[in-house]
């Protein structure tokens, strides 16, 4: 009996983040959960489906520490996380929650 070997890849979000909207869509769904990491993780998703270096650049950060906190494994600080929505082109905005 022949055996298929089937070669995959882990998931990525950054690959299907094609437009804009996608992208802002993406980080408003994060933030409805009210999880620091899954923000953070999100806004790693847009970061790299942008480009590491350049959201580095613009930081001030190394793309070590913007992957490492931007990984959804921990909560990063809230001055990277603001450091990170203003270098995207996005802004927090705040409602009364219903």
């Amino acid at each position: 009996m022949h055996k298929t070997t089937i070669k995959t890849r882990p998931f990525d979000a950054a690959n299907y983040l094609h437009s804009e909207e996608d992208m802002v869509l993406h980080v408003q769904l994060a933030m409805e959960e009210a999880n620091p990491a899954l923000l953070a993780a999100a806004l790693g998703d847009v970061a790299r489906a942008r480009g590491m270096t350049q959201l580095a650049r613009d930081t001030g950060l190394s793309r070590e520490s913007l992957y490492k906190s931007l990984s959804g494994e921990r909560a990063p600080t809230s001055e990277t996380l603001f450091k990170v929505i203003e270098a995207l082109g996005l802004k927090l905005k705040i409602e009364l929650a219903r």
